[in-house]
């Protein structure tokens, strides 16, 4: 949610920062804005709406000279979304500048006691009630800004990451973070700021992610000075090679982020599998797990945090290592996870998952199982995230950036290594005989070949599209392995066209969803041949009885689902437990094409954001 981008240095800022905040663009949003200095002059301009109309504005209101600037995208907590509202917030003297991404939750106090002396207010902001914090600390004790900035954030309660610019101290910008992921960029005698390393990615292959209640001074003219906000005192910048590159964040000639991003599917589960899955040796050797194999061999309990699809990713992994390990496993919202005082026990295994490790909700769960004295594991696709970070050990998903704010390659990176996870424990505690360990090694070496077959039904899928685009409704059924894959369908099709949808266990329709179901209710059924396939060819039958019109995804060969079903999508066939990496492609696919025929803003759908840092 939000995004931030800043640049000091020797290059004009204003088409550093404007490409940036498009790069970030997938992180959700509703307004933006730009802060230039030019030596002399200090410029703002900010509108509601996108990037692109920015960029319009401010090329007929401001002078975009400067070397000097910083960025924003909002996503809109306090305040309706609108040009006031928008980022960035300049103080009352007209000194001070910030941007801001979390939530401060105590800013109606803090505004309420500036009003008393004297502050006015002309958004409905938390982030104009900490600038003005800070200008007030500054201009009381006549202090520099950095330690200004370190005793306002001592004051306040939420989450952010800030940006402060003086026009005063026109050769730094202060930077700091809790709960908000930031990046800094390191160049020759420059410095780039982002949320992430996309915006800066072709200038410098070097970055320092700050640690929560850290604080930098970023000046053009000197070393990099980072401190403990708490406490005042220095800490070693760690500078990291960045793990990314330009051609991972461009379109490459698909029309979509998300469309490029469900076909480089076979490339990136064979990334995330490689070096780690050696089905020729039947190993599997994952550093995190294999340093912390008694962890998981003595836990009583595995317990799953995780929101959105990396839920659904979450509930496919209880199906697997309960089935592969017989360790019992609950799967958690991580929203709910900690307001419902949870019982965790020290010999339990948490596994956090995450596709930008920056997931506020997941990261307070985290936080409440280690005081808890859990083992956490984590899940996560972004190299140096704070999942990453908090967790005791971990996996990364090797996914590369994912863009489009709906999940697609996430999800099946995620089932990869979960699924890995399982066959390593199983094989440690005897649980699979070794040879299903060796068939599954095999059959899931060759998923990605599998999940290239899969995607083409790309047009068949298009097809399909075609006649349900203007449906209100939808129902997504499957059984066993494959109702997480019905939920995540179903989510899918919300997320980017608007769309209705529910995912149900095929044998709940009965209990409800049944009414529903008449001519007009396309019913998306996952049926392939092995798992409970007799039950689900029952299923539709009912379904048929009432005139539903049934689009069925079908193991390659099948006649007895095809001769029920109005629509039929095949694929080919995989083990049971691993099928969730194969029936997903066709659902995304045709959630994909209903959204474009529907022209929805398919890589940034209304109101949602790629990474929620706020609860």
């Amino acid at each position: 949610m939000c995004g931030i981008v800043g640049y000091i240095g020797h290059r004009e800022a204003f088409p550093i920062v404007i490409k940036g905040l498009k790069r970030l663009e997938y992180r959700g949003y509703d307004s933006a804005g730009v802060m230039l200095f030019d030596g002399n002059n200090l410029k703002v301009c900010k509108t509601k709406g996108k990037v692109s109309d920015l960029e319009e504005l401010c090329s007929t209101t401001i002078t975009t000279n400067g070397t000097i600037g910083m960025g924003h995208t909002r996503w809109a907590t306090h305040g309706v979304p609108n040009d006031v509202n928008s980022h960035p917030h300049v103080s009352n003297s007209g000194n001070l500048v910030i941007i801001h991404n979390g939530i401060i939750e105590n800013y109606a106090p803090l505004k309420k006691e500036l009003i008393n002396r004297g502050y006015v207010f002309h958004s409905d902001t938390d982030t104009e009630v900490l600038v003005n914090l800070i200008e007030d600390v500054q201009k009381k004790d006549n202090l520099k800004l950095g330690k200004a900035v370190q005793i306002a954030l001592n004051q306040v309660v939420g989450a952010y990451a800030i940006c402060v610019f003086d026009k005063h101290k026109p050769n730094e910008i202060i930077v700091a973070r809790l709960g908000s992921p930031l990046a800094i960029g390191v160049g020759e005698n420059e410095y780039f700021i982002a949320s992430d390393a996309s915006p800066f990615i072709e200038y410098t292959s070097n970055a320092i992610y700050l640690e929560d209640e850290e604080m930098a001074i970023v000046r053009m003219d000197k070393p990099l000075r980072i401190r403990k906000i708490k406490d005042d005192s220095l800490v070693d910048p760690y500078v990291q090679e960045l793990q990314m590159n330009l051609e991972q964040i461009e379109k490459g000639g698909y029309d979509h982020f998300m469309l490029k991003e469900i076909f480089e599917q076979p490339s990136v589960i064979k990334d995330t599998y490689r070096g780690r899955l050696h089905a020729n040796s039947g190993l599997i050797q994952m550093a995190g797990i294999e340093d912390n194999i008694e962890k998981f061999l003595n836990a009583e309990r595995i317990l799953i945090v995780a929101c959105g699809t990396s839920w659904h990713a979450g509930l496919v992994a209880e199906y697997v290592i309960e089935e592969f390990t017989r360790i019992p496993v609950e799967v958690e919202y991580a929203s709910e996870f900690r307001y419902r005082n949870p019982i965790i026990n020290e010999g339990d295994v948490v596994i956090a998952i995450s596709q930008s490790g920056e997931t506020a909700d997941t990261l307070a769960a985290i936080k409440l199982a280690k005081e808890k004295g859990a083992f956490v594991f984590g899940v996560c696709n972004v190299v140096g995230s704070s999942i990453s970070r908090e967790t005791h050990a971990g996996a990364y998903t090797h996914a590369g950036p994912e863009i489009g704010v709906a999940s697609t390659k996430a999800f099946t990176t995620q089932i990869t290594v979960l699924t890995m996870i399982a066959l390593r424990i199983a094989k440690a505690k005897g649980t699979m005989t070794n040879s299903d360990f060796h068939r599954y090694l095999q059959e899931l070496e060759l998923i990605p070949e599998k999940v290239l077959e899969a995607l083409q039904t790309n047009e068949k899928a298009k097809e399909i599209a075609a006649t349900f685009k203007n449906s209100h409704n939808c129902l997504y059924l499957g059984r066993g392995y494959n109702f997480p894959v019905a939920l995540e369908g179903a989510l899918k099709l919300k997320e980017i066209s608007y769309i209705h949808a529910e995912g149900y266990p095929a044998a709940e329709m009965k209990h409800g969803p049944i009414a529903l179901i008449d001519e007009h209710m396309p019913v998306v059924v996952i049926a392939p041949k092995l798992g409970h396939y007799d039950k689900v060819v029952s299923n539709i039958q009912e379904i048929k009885s009432r005139s539903g019109k049934i689009i069925a995804i079908v193991t390659k060969g099948d006649t007895q689902v095809r001769d029920l079903a109005d629509y039929v999508i095949e694929i080919p066939e995989t083990a049971d437990a691993l099928s969730p990496l194969i029936t997903t492609i066709p659902l995304q696919l045709l959630s994909y094409h209903i959204a474009v025929m529907r022209e929805c803003n398919v890589d940034q759908p209304r109101n949602l954001a790629k990474s929620v840092t706020v609860e």
